[in-house]
């Protein structure tokens, strides 16, 4: 094969390329890159997180530490004492159920999430299928007329 020859079949490849080719696989090589990004960016946020949480822990642990020898000295009441401890099993009790609200909503959530995107991929395949025949007849129409 000589390079005139190739020359024109590299032309004639160029030429097959399309704009939907084009767009389609370099999105989804985007997709794929960022897919593949996502257990390890959710890892690192999950482990930050945890990191905070127990960095309040050992604070309050810590402080528990220092202060409790200061709190004994004063000898408060056990009645007071007793009513603070049912105030804070009280407030601990609200952000229990807050947290498993919470959780219960963004699960919730999610999963509506997905539906509507379900929904929507669903409704553009078939705007897409009407499209494809509409641009088929469409074709036909201007081969015919011409």
């Amino acid at each position: 094969m000589d390079n005139n020859s190739k020359s024109n079949t590299e032309k004639h490849e160029e030429k097959k390329l399309s704009i939907c080719d084009i767009m389609k696989e370099d999105t989804s090589e985007v997709i794929k890159k960022l897919e593949s990004q996502t257990p390890s960016l959710f890892q690192n946020y999950s482990n930050l997180y945890t990191a905070y949480l127990h960095m309040f822990d050992d604070l309050f642990g810590t402080c528990y530490i220092s202060e409790k020898e200061f709190f004994d000295k004063l000898n408060i009441d056990p009645g007071i004492l007793k009513q603070i401890k049912e105030n804070s099993e009280s407030i601990k009790n609200n952000y229990l159920e807050s947290i498993d609200m919470n959780t219960k909503y963004l699960d919730a959530y999610i999963k509506m999430r997905i539906s509507v995107i379900k929904s929507f991929d669903n409704y553009a395949h078939v705007m897409m299928e009407s499209y494809g025949k509409f641009l088929s007849q469409f074709d036909k129409f201007s081969s015919s007329s011409k």
